[in-house]
């Protein structure tokens, strides 16, 4: 072997060594980085006229395990989901309340009862009547709050679906121009090591909105398909809308063609508003805008129902005319039972026995259209509407027989119990999610390893600088004889 052949060999082992040792680098100081691929120098072999020419950089290998990413983007999307959906019934049991908890709205129609107690016990006492109001108008003023603030819940997850879709659009987006920008460095040559963890990241952005597969294309670039079929991305990224609705009342919903589906480039989904593309916090906003809300203010519509049917009949008030209203009403009217939805907003006290509006709380006593005074001492329509509240009925949504306190607690122990399955299923999800998340980070940067690594390019720099001072070493004796 020939000095410039030696030195030729001793300064592509440098050159190497110099690059694994920054690729080293980068790996410790990346360890923590979500979507950081593990790097690796590929090295070959010269060969020059037929000679070994020492080594040569062959690329840089990014090291990740497909399988697992897959299983866990999956993971992220589930996880999602079930943290949307417990945040919303966590917020639905604030709205409406617990069994046996003060301000939920079993404890107010318990407090009615009461108070209707207390009435007719010495139905003379303007005290116990006006009470007996307050109590009233409590109840109804809760189940008119708990509407309003589900008609809020559902006009935040409107919000929500709107930048979701907004931050999709996006990300696939940056996801069409990272693949060019791969495709671009693969042909030309060059390290796309950090375009790939760029566009793990935004993949990952999508997969808590929409679950995704990643499917390989050529030159490096990937398309995203939903597991249910939904191409997102395939050369050119989808364009998905939606419309938001700033207001949103009990009475708008998709199949009314109130609120907004998604559509992909300016067409319709499926009739549910999401289509293929269902998981995801995305799925679970629209789940929580179009089920679990409005099942929600269904559920208390029926017990406005409820509530205002056990006054209304004019078998109990004898001043009450057929068809007119009773102590409780639909916004001053009779309630009708083909108008049911969104009656838990419009119930209200009848103003001819609420003191604050210039009622008389006589008439609770009397009868709601009384027209002068009765005799002090008759509690018959107090006891006779103690009994109706209490009274087991069905009701439009309810086939069981209950009490008004007994129907309005199975309906808040059933947002309780829907609440803890929900939990239930993200205490699984976080474990799994967890798992997966582990595994991932294993297959990702050991420093124990990286320093090893050091360690040997350490050790081959020295001994290619040691070829390297020897050639000069010769060469300096040659010129010296």
């Amino acid at each position: 072997m020939s000095i410039t052949h030696s030195l030729s060999n001793a300064l592509s082992g440098l050159t190497a060594s110099a690059r694994m040792a920054e690729v080293v680098s980068s790996n410790v100081a990346n360890a923590l980085t979500d979507g950081y691929g593990r790097r690796s120098v590929d090295l070959t072999s010269a060969v020059v006229g037929g000679r070994g020419a020492g080594v040569e950089i062959g690329g840089i290998t990014r090291h990740v395990d497909r399988g697992i990413i897959a299983d866990r983007r999956l993971a992220d999307a589930d996880l999602a989901a079930s943290s949307t959906l417990v945040s919303t019934l966590s917020s639905l049991q604030d709205i409406v309340g617990q069994v046996g908890v003060e301000g939920s709205i079993s404890s107010r129609i318990t407090s009615v009862e009461a108070a209707l107690v207390d009435a007719a016990s010495d139905s003379s006492s303007e005290v116990r009547l006006t009470a007996l109001a307050n109590r009233l108008s409590e109840l109804t003023d809760g189940l008119n709050t708990a509407s309003g603030n589900i008609q809020r819940e559902r006009e935040r997850a409107d919000a929500s679906i709107a930048s979701q879709v907004e931050t999709l659009n996006a990300s696939l987006e940056q996801l069409e121009q990272l693949n060019g920008d791969i495709s671009y460095s693969i042909n030309t040559g060059g390290d796309p090591s950090p375009l790939l963890d760029a566009r793990q990241n935004v993949i990952d952005t999508i997969s808590e909105i929409v679950p995704v597969r990643e499917l390989q294309r050529e030159n490096g670039r990937v398309a995203l398909m939903t597991p249910e079929g939904q191409m997102l991305i395939d050369g050119r990224a989808k364009s998905f809308g939606f419309v938001e609705n700033v207001v949103i009342t009990p009475d708008m919903t998709l199949a009314s063609g109130g609120l907004s589906g998604l559509t992909l480039d300016g067409s319709a989904l499926e009739p549910d508003g999401i289509g293929r593309m269902a998981g995801g916090s995305l799925g679970a906003s629209f789940a929580a805008r179009d089920d679990v809300l409005v099942s929600a203010q269904a559920g208390l519509d029926d017990l406005a129902a409820d509530l205002i049917s056990r006054f209304q009949d004019n078998g109990l008030d004898g001043t009450i005319a057929p068809g007119g209203a009773g102590v409780l009403t639909d916004r001053g009217a009779a309630f009708l039972p083909a108008n049911t939805t969104g009656l838990a907003g419009r119930i209200s006290l009848n103003i001819a026995v609420d003191p604050n509006r210039g009622g008389a709380v006589t008439n609770l006593r009397d009868g709601v259209n009384a027209t002068a005074p009765g005799p002090a001492g008759n509690s018959t329509l107090l006891r006779a509407m103690s009994d109706a509240l209490s009274d087991p009925r069905a009701s439009t949504l309810d086939p069981v027989t209950r009490g008004a306190a007994e129907r309005a607690g199975e309906f808040e122990a059933g947002l309780g119990s829907q609440r803890l399955t929900f939990e239930a299923e993200l205490g699984f999800q976080t474990a799994r999610w967890s798992s997966l998340k582990e595994a991932e980070a294993a297959d990702g940067v050991d420093t124990d390893y990286e320093m090893q690594m050091l360690l040997r390019i350490e050790q081959a720099y020295a001994a290619n600088a040691r070829v390297i001072q020897t050639v000069n070493s010769l060469m300096q004796r040659l010129m010296e004889i």
